[in-house]
């Protein structure tokens, strides 16, 4: 596919968080930063916030109060997987891997292997997520 075609699957979106250029108009978000972007905005969207698209989103917020153990992980890599296939037709997922953040118990970490399907440009992002541990202080 020749590399302008490629560009217009891609495409190009506000940037998030929306913001201006040095123009004054609005900023832009292009090809891989795009991608990115609306990856970012599909796993921090729990379904439900958005009035017009109820079904949007991620199921990341269900796992906040769970452990971090094998079934958390499994479990949480399956959602995120699911929601990615459903809400992103410019990529393929590779891959998606849940890893304790050895350093802070409370942190996982989500890494996410995706080639983006017009160039096959393999790319990985990882996601930070916080669980809310059973004991100490009032949430």
């Amino acid at each position: 596919m020749p590399q302008a075609r490629a560009a217009d699957f891609v495409g190009a979106g506000w940037a998030f968080p929306l913001g201006v250029d040095a123009t004054g108009g609005i900023a832009l978000a292009r090809h891989q930063q795009e991608i990115e972007q609306a990856i970012h905005l599909i796993l921090a969207t729990y379904p439900g916030e958005r009035p017009m698209r109820p079904a949007f989103g991620c199921r990341l917020r269900d796992f906040i109060f769970r452990d971090t153990g094998g079934q958390t992980r499994a479990e949480l890599a399956t959602e995120v997987r699911n929601a990615l296939l459903g809400w992103e037709p410019r990529i393929d997922v590779q891959a998606v891997r849940v890893s304790p953040d050895p350093d802070e118990p409370a942190r996982l970490y989500i890494d996410v292997q995706y080639a983006i399907k017009t160039t096959n440009d393999w790319r990985n992002l990882v996601f930070p997520f916080y669980l809310i541990p059973e004991e100490g202080g009032d949430y």
